[in-house]
Order: C-alpha cells, then structure tokens, then sequence
C-alpha cells in the first residue's frame, strides 16, 4: 500500500514540504499530483475545483509542474530540444525558444548553455535543465523532489532564495527533502508522511530538527561522525598523473581531469568535494574502468589495474556505489535477486565455478534485504517498484556484501531518509576499522567533513586544496568548491609522477 489516507492542503503561495522516511509514499504522492499514476480513491482539488489528473499533460494545463528525482530527460538531445519537447507551441523550437530559455535561465541563476548535449552534464546541471523545463511551461505550482542532492551550501541559498522570491511572485513550491535543516529553514509548513500515511502538519517556527526526525522515523537525527582514526600506512590506491581530454562537439578539446594524483590508505575514508561537474565522475569511471583515461597510473593493492578490464577490477576488491544508480547500478525490470548479482557475476555466492548459482544469489538477497533494511514484499518485485531509498539501500548491500578493499561511493546517502543514512554510515565505517579504503564523493558536506580522514578539493579537473575535517566548516568548503581560498585550506601539491 503505497498511499493510504493521504490528507495534505497546501496552501497558495507558499513553500510545502514534505517529509517521510523512504517507502513513505512520498514520490507516489507527488506523481499522483502530476499525473503519471491514477489513485484507487481521494478526491484532488485545485483552486478551488475538484479535478482529474489522467496524465502530466492535464496538471501542467492546471499549473502543476515537477521536477523528479529520477530525471525525465534525453541523452541524444540537446539542453534547447529537452526543454521544448512536448511544449513546441509555446515559443518555437528556434530563435524564439532559444530566447525564452536565456531569459529563464538568466533570471533564475540557472547557467544552462541551449546546445549542449544531455549527455555531456551531470547530475547537477540535469537538475538545472529540469527546473528551466517546468518554467519554461509556465508552472504556478512546482514539485520539486529532492532538489537540492547535488547543491553546495551557496547553491542551496541561491536555490532558496529563488524560491522565496517565486513565493513572493504567487507561485506554489512543494518541497521533498529528506536534509531537515533545508527543510526547517524554506518551509512555511511541512507535512510528514509515515508508512504511506499522514501523521502531521507542523509549523517549522515551533518544530526542531530532532522532532522531526523522531517525526519520521521514531529515532534521533543520526551525525556522521567519525569517532577514531584507523588509517594504517599501508597504501590500498595510488592513482598518479591521471589525465584526461574531451573533445565537444564544436571540435574545442577539453581537459577533464588534470595530472590527478593521490594515495588512500587502509582504513583511510579520502573525500572528495567539488561542484559537480568539475570531474568528479569522470575520476570515479576512470577508477572503476568504465573510462580509459590519456595518461596516468592505478595501482591497486600493489597491483597496476591501469588497463585491467572492468569485470577483474571488481574480481580484485573495487566495490562500486555509483551517482546514478539508474544508468549505472540497477535493471530497473529485472527482479531484486538478479540486480543483487550485478557486477560480481563471477563472486560467490552467485557462481559456483561457471555456472551461476541462482540459489544462493536468491537467498542472499534475502539477507541484503533483512541486513540493509529493504523496504519491499519480496525478492521478486522489480527494482523499479521500490522507491530511491531502498534502491540505494539495495546497492550499498550488493557491493558492501563482498569485503571489498576499496570502496568507490559517489554519494552513498543520496536520497535516503535519516534512518537509513544512519545505517549506510555504520556500515561504512565498521568496514572501515577492518581495514577497508574508501573513495567518498558526496554533495553533502556535513557528510564530506564526518566521514572523512583526509579531505580534497577538486575544481576544474584538478586537485587544488586540501582541508582538516576537523577544523573546516561546510560554508567554507563551499567557498573553496566553487573556486574561493579559505584559511582552513591549504594548496595541494603533488609529486612528480602526480600522487600526493
């Protein structure tokens, strides 16, 4: 029961938002709102007047815009043809359209360039194009799921202050966040959703993080905190005079990543901050084997992998957590047991010699699901059926289940409720003190800054700082991300062969 008894009234001209652990309900909720799935019974009523939402196209005729988690989006199109797909009566698919998508872009902050190829942004930029789709269609009532996962601290103050001044403007913003303190600082009511059902709507001036969390989940607002160090000196990676270059489709060549070089340890969680975009993925695919880099070294474990296939790099210990676990992590269609065998199709306890044992991948996902906290009925429903959370709770079990010795997680917590980032957390760092060497790269700070031994800063494909957890601030973190110096960072240099 997906929804059960949802009562919500938000009012116009203000900023909702809603809040649940994951599995609540809270993005079948908001497709009901936009159209894309049909309730079994319930009333919807917009201003003032009772409707029947039979597809995207009747709420968008209503006002009602959204933005997804999961982008709605085209790889093989450009910025200018994602936006005006389905909307070309509006302003054209030219000169007009192009105009258009200038001035939303400009007025909002959004930095998005008409002619660029989906498939040359990430995560962050996505998003961008997202929010100028709902505009550009002239929504006076915009679901924006999770809209802050890829921001730094100044980009969600821009982000808020632009919603601010949609709500001056008349406009409607609902809200889903799973970051409480976002939550508490741009809503002016949130309601909270458990189990598919509303528990409460409450005034975010009177109601502290804490009880909103026990709101959610019936537990504490979980830290990320490391408590002890465990770095050895024993080295588990060394990438060194990592380099890469792109050419765009206007024949300009790029450099992506730029004589990168660095050391992690055994018991060493190393984190990455940097705005997407500047890198990151790229270092990460480079890492895990999905992208040949020009130039440079990766030594894993004593052992140069540097040209070693995908498949053998994970037989030899690389466990990998990826940013978009729809394009890189699940078949969405395929059934739990089978996504659990993604990646370590030759490990145990899915083979047996060369056969694949289907038997122990099935009972195995059971004990994902029990250990990791699954929200599901079973272990043949699809990986489309659960929600964000539990997909990525499925993920983190699948890759955390074969002792790796290096943990690659490009944002581990992304879109999970506070329980469940709780446990990710404890899992990670109990794998931790047993020796295991983590990648981290997250757009959660606070999470960069309390699960990290070592910290760097990456912008426009190099490494150029380096920060004490213990002492920088997420404020000035965010500064340095965007290309700002800071007294809590210093210049980072690298040897000759470009490792640290």
């Amino acid at each position: 029961m997906a929804n059960r008894d949802i009562d919500i009234t938000v009012a116009a001209g203000t900023v909702h938002a809603l809040c649940g652990e994951n599995g609540a309900g809270k993005s079948t909720l908001m497709k009901i709102l936009y159209g894309m799935q049909q309730p079994d019974e319930g009333t919807i009523t917009v201003s003032g007047e009772r409707v029947v939402l039979n597809n995207p196209a009747d709420a968008i005729a209503r006002g009602i815009g959204m933005v997804h988690q999961h982008f709605m989006l085209a790889d093989n199109l450009t910025v200018l043809e994602n936006v005006v797909l389905g909307a070309e009566k509006l302003h054209g698919i030219g000169a007009g359209a192009r105009a258009r998508i200038k001035e939303i872009s400009e007025a909002y902050g959004l930095n998005v360039r008409p002619d660029v190829l989906l498939e040359q942004l990430g995560v962050a930029d996505r998003q961008r194009v997202e929010i100028l789709k709902v505009l550009y269609r002239g929504a006076k009532t915009l679901i924006l799921d999770e809209p802050t996962a890829v921001l730094v601290p100044q980009e969600v103050d821009a982000l808020f202050d632009n919603l601010r001044e949609l709500k001056a403007e008349g406009l409607t913003v609902i809200f889903i966040s799973h970051k409480l303190g976002e939550v508490l600082s741009v809503a002016d009511e949130i309601t909270v959703i458990r189990r598919g059902t509303t528990v409460g709507t409450v005034d975010p001036r009177h109601t502290t993080s804490k009880q909103l969390a026990e709101l959610m989940v019936g537990s504490e607002l979980p830290t990320p905190e490391t408590e002890e160090s465990t770095v050895t000196d024993v080295p588990m990676l060394k990438v060194s005079g990592l380099h890469l270059s792109q050419t765009d489709l206007d024949g300009v060549e790029r450099i992506i990543l730029d004589e990168i070089g660095f050391t992690i340890h055994k018991g060493e969680v190393l984190g990455i901050a940097g705005v997407e975009g500047n890198g990151q993925s790229e270092l990460v695919e480079a890492i895990v084997g999905i992208r040949e880099p020009d130039a440079g070294s990766i030594t894993l474990d004593g052992t140069d992998i540097s040209r070693v296939p995908t498949r053998r790099r994970r037989e030899a210990g690389v466990g990998y957590i990826p940013e978009d676990r729809h394009r890189h992590g699940l078949l969405l269609e395929a059934p739990l047991w089978e996504n659990r065998i993604l990646g370590h199709v030759t490990e145990k306890p899915n083979s047996r010699g060369r056969l694949l044992d289907i038997r122990g991948a099935r009972a195995d996902t059971e004990r994902i699901i029990q250990a990791y906290d699954v929200r599901t009925p079973g272990i043949e429903v699809t990986a489309a059926s659960l929600s964000g959370g539990n997909q990525q709770k499925l993920i983190v079990g699948r890759e955390m289940s074969h002792a790796p010795k290096l943990l690659i997680a490009a944002h581990p917590t992304r879109g999970v409720d506070v329980g469940a980032q709780a446990a990710i957390w404890d899992h990670i760092r109990e794998a931790r003190r047993e020796g295991l060497a983590v990648l981290l790269i997250s757009a959660d700070l606070d999470e960069l800054i309390g699960l990290s031994d070592t910290l760097r800063v990456m912008y426009r494909g190099r490494l150029v700082a380096d920060a004490d957890p213990a002492t920088i601030t997420p404020e000035e973190l965010g500064s340095a991300m965007t290309g700002a110096a800071s007294g809590h960072l210093e210049h980072a240099e690298n040897d000759e062969d470009g490792a640290r």
